[in-house]
């Protein structure tokens, strides 16, 4: 099952809320010791849940899936150009929650916590930026 962004009431909320499910799973389920995390499941789950919060809340902003053809799936490319066509300055911030996010969070399941927060700081700009253009749709 997918969201559609069309469905969504609000895709700002949606995104803040995928933050909050992160921050809760490295809260209960990480497992911290010092300046790591225990285990990298749990961050890689985290760091998963905090990327697709970033693409709720561009999906809902910038309307990227709309520019596609049926059935094909946006690539980091498509977010990228349409960030920069926006503002050229969030496509630092856009690049580097996709790699600490989604590769050195999701993938690799880095455990430095320090890590860890920079990429969820990250991320949170780019909400953050997304909540200041999005503009609610009209029913």
């Amino acid at each position: 099952m997918f969201i559609i962004m069309a469905e969504l009431k609000n895709p700002i909320k949606e995104a803040e809320r995928y933050f909050d499910n992160a921050r809760q799973i490295l809260s209960e389920k990480a497992g911290k010791d010092g300046d790591y995390y225990d285990d990298p499941k749990y961050v890689k789950m985290a760091g998963d849940t905090a990327w697709k919060g970033v693409l709720i809340a561009l999906d809902g902003t910038l309307g990227v899936r709309d520019n596609l053809k049926s059935g094909q799936r946006p690539d980091f490319k498509d977010y990228q150009n349409a960030v920069a066509k926006r503002d050229k300055k969030m496509t630092k911030p856009l690049f580097y929650a996709y790699e600490s996010l989604h590769k050195v969070l999701g993938y690799d399941g880095n455990l430095y916590y320090k890590i860890v927060q920079s990429g969820l700081e990250q991320g949170k700009t780019i909400v953050s930026w997304a909540a200041k253009h999005y503009k609610p749709q009209k029913v």
